[in-house]
């Protein structure tokens, strides 16, 4: 079969073989962006996690403030909100942490229902275009008054085309929404821990030395809590 013949097969198709190349469009853009957008995620966060513990480490909680600012990474937001906190209890440190985390989560699974509800859809699209093509080709036996293969060819071939691309572009669709999700699972695994370091270093700088702190000290206990 060469490239004419299908060509004109996605052609008389179009009803349904048209929307699915918009839909395949869509699905490697959304795809490469959110790629793009997770690229070296966990290694700069990785990075960024040492960085600002050995800060804390060394109670330099100004240097700790700028690296976090600076950050190209969503943890660095996180790590801001818990350092714009003082005299706040453990257990609401930890609560503030996971809510800030939980919203940089919901921000990197922006876009990828786009790629699940493709996915999920691309199939009956092509299974609508396969109705039509096969209701098509009945209504040229009718005209035709025979049923030879001739008459249902075209028909049969439109249905054809029309199941295969949906398949296909299903197919690649969820390939790629599998992947995104498990990507984002390992990100979010590696913002928790980052996390869990994150709070053992600031109960570090309030353990460390008898001299209160300065104003900017966040201070991990039991008082009643503010924003900074």
């Amino acid at each position: 079969m060469d490239s004419s013949t299908v060509i004109e097969m996605i052609r008389m198709g179009w009803i349904t073989t048209y929307p699915l190349a918009l839909c395949s469009v869509i699905v490697i853009a959304v795809a490469l962006e959110r790629w793009w957008r997770y690229r070296g995620m966990e290694s700069k966060s990785r990075d960024l996690t040492r960085n600002v513990v050995e800060a804390l480490s060394h109670r330099d909680l100004g240097q700790a403030k700028s690296l976090s600012n600076g950050a190209k990474t969503p943890l660095g937001e996180i790590f801001e909100d818990g350092l714009a906190w003082k005299n706040i209890a453990l257990e609401d440190l930890e609560r503030i942490l996971t809510t800030s985390r939980h919203e940089a989560l919901n921000e990197m699974r922006r876009g990828l229902w786009i790629l699940g509800t493709i996915g999920s859809l691309a199939p009956f699209i092509g299974l609508f275009g396969t109705v039509v093509g096969i209701m098509k080709a009945f209504h040229q036996i009718s005209v035709e008054g025979s049923g030879g293969f001739e008459v249902v060819a075209a028909g049969i071939s439109e249905a054809l085309i029309a199941t295969a691309v949906g398949l296909g572009v299903a197919i690649v669709a969820l390939a790629f929404y599998n992947y995104l999700q498990v990507r984002v699972g390992h990100i979010g695994n590696a913002f928790a821990r980052s996390c869990e370091r994150f709070v053992q270093a600031l109960l570090y700088v309030e353990a460390a030395g008898n001299e209160p702190p300065d104003a900017d000290t966040p201070e991990v206990g039991h008082g009643r809590h503010q924003p900074a």
